[in-house]
């Protein structure tokens, strides 16, 4: 997880730089002083990173070194089963569609398609969730 800190901590560096680099060039430039939307955003990408950052670094003082986080370590240490990943599950797909239909229906403010795209995005995580459930063994 130390390899994953790092890079949050390079993001929220790289954001609150651009943020000050960002605001000073748009007070200079811009003439109607600095623009506060793009600011704004930048601070809260980079207050972003930081907590996630910081939940890491907290996360991997807890846990045992993983290979990625050791400079000992050789390519085989990180062989072995991953997990599992489906070889081929269409509720992503479904997922993004409904998603997608809902921040059209959000962007154009239709409640009744906002209200179809939530029930599809419910259906749709159930469905992703449940794919591989075969329900309780009864003997």
């Amino acid at each position: 997880m130390k390899v994953e800190a790092r890079i949050f901590d390079l993001v929220t560096a790289f954001c609150f730089f651009i943020a000050i680099v960002y605001g000073v060039t748009t007070y200079y430039w811009s003439g109607y002083g600095v623009e506060p939307v793009g600011l704004v955003s930048l601070i809260l990408t980079g207050g972003l990173a930081l907590i996630a950052g910081s939940y890491m670094r907290f996360i991997s003082r807890r846990i045992e070194p993983r290979p990625e986080d050791r400079e000992d370590a050789e390519i085989s240490d990180g062989a072995g089963e991953m997990g599992f990943f489906s070889p081929g599950s269409y509720w992503p797909i479904g997922m993004a569609a409904s998603v997608a239909t809902a921040g059209l229906a959000m962007a154009f403010f239709h409640i009744w398609l906002i209200v179809i795209a939530g029930v599809l995005i419910l259906i749709t995580v159930g469905g992703l969730v449940f794919e591989y459930h075969t329900g309780p063994n009864h003997e």
